[in-house]
């Protein structure tokens, strides 16, 4: 199943942040997508699980691991902030540099990002985000089947 587009505009994360709270999008080449209801207990029990060990692994180096909801904006070039095109929220992600850090988040590609899957967003996740993390330089990105208990890396 397809993630719902809000519409068929081309957004920015200036717009992006004009926006209401209350409902969670995510900016894909400017098209945006409405993120899945509150995640399942499974999927929090596995991202926060995924998280935790991470933290805990990080613990004493530069590199720091974080847990969604949070802003990760992905720049085509050197654009300002308010002109960025996409702007997602991974389940988990690890930044070892951290001049891509600020006060709303993330700038740039982090170095690793996990997606738990859940049946509304598997497709989305495996295959829009899996291009878009590749375009802009993830090193590593892990996409987590809790029901089945697969990983994909």
């Amino acid at each position: 199943m397809a993630l719902a587009l809000k519409d068929r505009q081309q957004y920015t994360y200036g717009e992006y942040r004009q926006w209401l709270d209350d409902v969670r999008y995510e900016l894909i080449d400017g098209a945006a997508y409405l993120m899945s209801p509150t995640p399942d207990l499974a999927h929090q029990d596995v991202a926060g699980e995924i998280y935790c060990q991470t933290a805990n692994a990080l613990q004493g180096s530069s590199s720091r691991a974080f847990i969604a909801p949070l802003d990760v904006r992905l720049p085509s070039h050197d654009e300002a902030d308010e002109l960025i095109t996409s702007v997602v929220q991974p389940d988990v992600l690890v930044v070892c540099d951290a001049n891509k850090l600020d006060r709303r988040g993330v700038r740039g590609a982090p170095d690793w990002v996990v997606e738990v899957l859940s049946p509304s967003t598997a497709s989305h996740d495996q295959i829009k985000k899996r291009d878009l993390y590749q375009r802009h330089g993830v090193r590593e990105y892990w996409l987590v089947h809790p029901i089945d208990r697969l990983l994909f890396v």
